[in-house]
């Protein structure tokens, strides 16, 4: 079995060919179990690995998206990046919706632009702030209240912090940061996104994952980006910000966030095609 790939990088910048978040999309994964695909997603060993699949009643394209441990029903960077591939290669146009577990999401193109309208979000949990600053190795005055547990399709913390400067700070402790995996987090795992305003229509934001035992970071992650408009929309808050992220781990990456007043919440970035290739199972 021949499998054909493609490599980009999502929420990329146009003048650096190493920004943005990694992503690895299968053409055809129609012919795969699922423990083939979970397989290959720890083969090429990034954040998300995504396969092309039979579309839903009602989608375009279809996606399957996994991690290096499990398939995620939502994920921002994959979404985006999954969409371009389904274009060239389908024809599809520059509006299309795409089928995933968590349903289908609409996506648009302007050019190598892309933006996802997330489906609805929802409060899930009301978080201690005091331990989630212990969780992040904040002192509690460093976080705004409310932290919450939201979710768009993938459930993840949101913590706005007082400043950037304690964001560039934060320091997760796994052993405390694990502790909201029990409460709908991603596979065993927790994402807690920790995001201050940096100027006018500016938001900066790192993404801090663990398993309870270890921390990465994510350098881009729509998901997330997703759940902060949804935390904005339940504080009653709209408008358009850049968010930045990645710098931390050396991917650069921006973020369009977008929150109308009637709570439509659209997360976007530039989608760059750096390689391509095929595997021989």
């Amino acid at each position: 079995m021949r499998l054909r790939y493609r490599l980009l990088n999502v929420f990329a910048h146009a003048d650096d060919p190493f920004s943005g978040n990694p992503l690895c999309v299968f053409e055809d994964g129609s012919a795969l179990s699922d423990g083939q695909m979970l397989a290959l997603a720890r083969q090429f060993n990034l954040s998300e690995t995504t396969f092309l699949v039979a579309p839903a009643a009602g989608a375009d394209a279809g996606v399957r998206i996994f991690t290096t441990s499990f398939e995620m029903p939502f994920a921002g960077h994959p979404t985006l990046g999954t969409a371009h591939v389904a274009r060239e290669l389908h024809g599809l146009g520059d509006r299309l919706g795409l089928s995933m577990p968590a349903g289908v999401v609409p996506v648009a193109a302007q050019g190598d632009r892309w933006t996802l309208t997330a489906n609805s979000g929802h409060v899930e949990a009301d978080l201690a702030v005091d331990d989630a600053a212990a969780a992040l190795g904040l002192d509690p005055e460093d976080l705004v209240g409310p932290v919450q547990q939201v979710s768009v399709g993938t459930s993840q913390v949101i913590a706005q912090a007082a400043s950037v400067e304690a964001v560039r700070r934060a320091r997760a402790r796994p052993e405390l940061l694990g502790g909201y995996a029990g409460m709908g987090a991603r596979g065993g795992e927790t994402l807690v996104y920790v995001w201050s305003p940096s100027g006018e229509g500016r938001i900066e934001a790192r993404a801090l994952v663990s398993d309870g035992q270890a921390v990465s970071e994510d350098p881009a992650t729509g998901s997330a980006c997703s759940n902060l408009g949804a935390w904005l929309v339940a504080q009653g808050r709209s408008g358009r910000w850049t968010v930045s992220q990645g710098e931390q781990v050396s991917r650069p990456s921006s973020l369009e966030l977008g929150v109308t007043e009637e709570g439509t919440v659209t997360v976007g970035g530039l989608v760059r095609v750096v390689g391509s290739g095929e595997v021989v199972l």
